[in-house]
């Protein structure tokens, strides 16, 4: 199947994108193909990888860090639009898929491939990211997916790959699939596809079990310049150490635990496993400060906006013109979200127990019930009137 003569691959050093190294050359006559592994912070070492990928068949293997990228240009936005899928999921995962897309683009315009390939099978939202995001960058590029078309098993993937010199996973690998970033972990299949079975505590790496948590509160202050996390406890830390310093200190009170049943894109239900510590209180943390520093009409109209950019960044459509008309919405509303927010951590919960900004909307004299009250109550009747007036004649006309 001569698709292409020269390929860019998204590889992860694991069993699925290293088959696709010879089943492209052997069944789909590709002559060259180029791995990219992305370090996203996902603590693996990937000198491995890269030589892994060469010992496969490529002709050229590239690791490239984007771990600041990831969180500057990916994570913070998504912190500024709240964004929660279904309310819930911090999008770790999805967020780290338009940023591995432009990176494949970018080496198939400089090494002159003419396709990017993946290992995403067809059942999952991962390939929807992929194709959506590479088509968006460079519509001319072909997208190819080996394992959404060879329909091997497992084993018959462990056997094809062993024929052209892949060795098999040395141990019984672990029946969960598992992703990692600095954003957090998402953890899927084996027993965890039974909706009933709780999962088991090995499953977790980045949080605690209750059980092991500290037995005094911790505080934690988190301050934003602009809607963009800067500081934590009054340090000034760069994107990627903010990001691991707060999955460090709030996975260890048991913080940023989801375990959800999830609606993908594709139609199907799945049950999804996240450990996302940082994302979790840092959303949280966000959405406060805005609730200081927001009129009403701002804030309750963008809850809407966030829903819609959290479908839209879930479902693969980051390069989207809807995606970059909201950005803009999103980015002139964080003019004013500058402040400090103070939270207790303590037995898996994240409380805010304080809030500060200069440019804060609430207003003590206005607030108070207390003598220094500036707030003029006469005026009340007035508005009243005039507010319930529809109630009132819509009343009479049902008497």
């Amino acid at each position: 199947m001569g698709r292409a003569k020269k390929v860019v691959l998204a590889y992860s050093g694991g069993v699925d994108t290293s088959v696709c190294i010879p089943y492209l050359q052997q069944e789909w006559g590709v002559e060259e193909v180029i791995t990219l592994a992305a370090d996203l912070g996902q603590g693996d070492e990937l000198e491995p990888v890269r030589e892994k990928a060469l010992k496969s068949g490529a002709v050229e293997s590239l690791v490239m860090n984007v771990q600041e990228s990831f969180i500057r240009d990916y994570a913070f936005p998504a912190i500024q639009a709240n964004a929660l899928y279904e309310n819930r999921y911090p999008l770790g995962t999805a967020l780290a898929r338009p940023l591995i897309a432009k990176i494949l683009v970018e080496a198939a315009e400089k090494y002159g491939a003419d396709a990017i390939a993946h290992g995403c099978t067809g059942k999952g939202n991962d390939q929807v990211r992929f194709d959506v995001s590479v088509a968006a960058l460079n519509p001319n590029l072909k997208i190819l997916a080996p394992a959404r078309e060879w329909g091997m098993s497992r084993e018959e993937t462990i056997a094809y790959g062993e024929r052209f010199g892949i060795p098999s996973p040395v141990k019984k690998s672990s029946p969960y699939s598992i992703d990692k970033n600095l954003l957090g972990r998402s953890i899927e299949a084996g027993m965890l596809e039974d909706p009933t079975f709780e999962p088991p505590e090995e499953i977790y790496e980045m949080t605690n079990a209750i059980a092991q948590t500290p037995d005094t509160p911790e505080y934690l202050e988190i301050t934003f310049t602009q809607g963009i996390p800067t500081s934590v406890n009054g340090e000034v830390l760069n994107p990627v150490a903010l990001v691991e310093k707060l999955n460090q200190i709030v996975g260890n009170h048991g913080i940023g635990r989801i375990d959800m049943i999830e609606n993908r894109l594709v139609g199907i239900k799945s049950r999804e496993i996240y450990e996302s510590p940082a994302m979790v209180v840092l959303i949280q943390a966000h959405r406060d400060l805005e609730s200081l520093t927001l009129t009403a009409d701002v804030t309750q109209y963008k809850r809407g906006i966030e829903d819609t950019y959290t479908k839209l960044v879930y479902n693969g459509l980051w390069y989207s013109p809807l995606k970059t008309a909201l950005d803009a919405f999103i980015q002139k509303t964080q003019e004013r979200v500058s402040g400090t927010v103070r939270l207790k951590l303590f037995k898996g919960n994240a409380t805010i127990v304080g809030r500060s900004s200069e440019n804060s909307l609430y207003t003590p004299d206005l607030a108070t019930y207390g003598a220094e009250d500036q707030f003029d109550h006469k005026a009340a009747e007035g508005f009243i009137y005039v507010w319930g007036l529809p109630t009132r004649i819509w009343a009479k006309g049902n008497q």
